[in-house]
């Protein structure tokens, strides 16, 4: 696996009411397999490598969603420059057992993000493709001033030599009504995006947003089938 650069995106997962309900549903969807993770989650695998997990919500009066997370060497350090930024920080940086160490955090207009620091798991075993993680898209309202605040933080994975962001950003009201909060979308690969949304439906989620166009690739925004939101990306 991939040693991931501060300020990548190395993981994504969800926290669901109902895990088994959450595996029958992206099982199906992307072809995913799951082994048990740490505490009351499952892993899920594409072709024998990690690529997601569900993880049940510890409190019924959590969200439903999707998280995404940024590698970082040192998440205490990380969370200091997190809440000089302007940010706060939700969860403190907790060890997951042998595989890592986790942070949550918000940036200054409330969208929430995680941080991994990586053990045992590194994070994804397999992006960039069909039934994996392939894009995050952060929806702002004052897009100068996250631009300023992602940049301080991971200014070598926004613009180092090297660089070849996993995330971007745009206006909420660009695809959500303006009163949506601030949030990341986490999207996955498909080979079809149009054609996907009807097992995403027969499945029993929902079409958010339908299909249109990008400069990243053709997408559509969905809900599963306990109303956790993410887009499917045909590159």
């Amino acid at each position: 696996m991939a040693v991931f650069t501060e300020g990548v995106p190395c993981w994504v997962d969800a926290q669901l009411p109902d895990v088994e309900a959450g595996k029958r549903f992206y099982g199906e969807l992307f072809g995913w397999t799951f082994a048990q993770g740490y505490g009351p989650s499952g892993l899920a695998h594409l072709d024998g490598e990690p690529v997601a997990g569900l993880t049940r919500k510890r409190d019924g009066r959590m969200p439903t969603v999707w998280t995404v997370y940024f590698a970082t060497p040192d998440a205490t350090a990380l969370c200091r420059r997190i809440t000089d930024a302007g940010g706060q920080i939700i969860t403190a940086p907790t060890p997951v057992g042998s595989l890592g160490t986790l942070a949550l955090a918000t940036d200054p207009e409330g969208a929430v993000f995680g941080l991994w620091q990586a053990g045992t798991h590194p994070g994804f075993g397999r992006r960039h493709e069909r039934g994996t993680f392939c894009w995050a898209e952060l929806y702002a309202r004052d897009t100068a001033a996250v631009d300023r605040f992602y940049g301080s933080l991971f200014h070598d994975a926004l613009f180092g030599p090297d660089a070849s962001p996993d995330f971007g950003r745009a206006r909420v009201s660009d695809v959500f009504p303006a009163e949506m909060p601030p949030h990341f979308l986490v999207h996955f690969g498909v080979e079809d995006c149009d054609a996907v949304l009807g097992t995403v439906n027969r499945l029993g989620g929902r079409v958010q947003a339908a299909p249109f166009d990008t400069s990243y690739g053709r997408l559509a925004v969905v809900t599963d089938n306990q109303g956790a939101s993410f887009a499917v990306l045909e590159r």
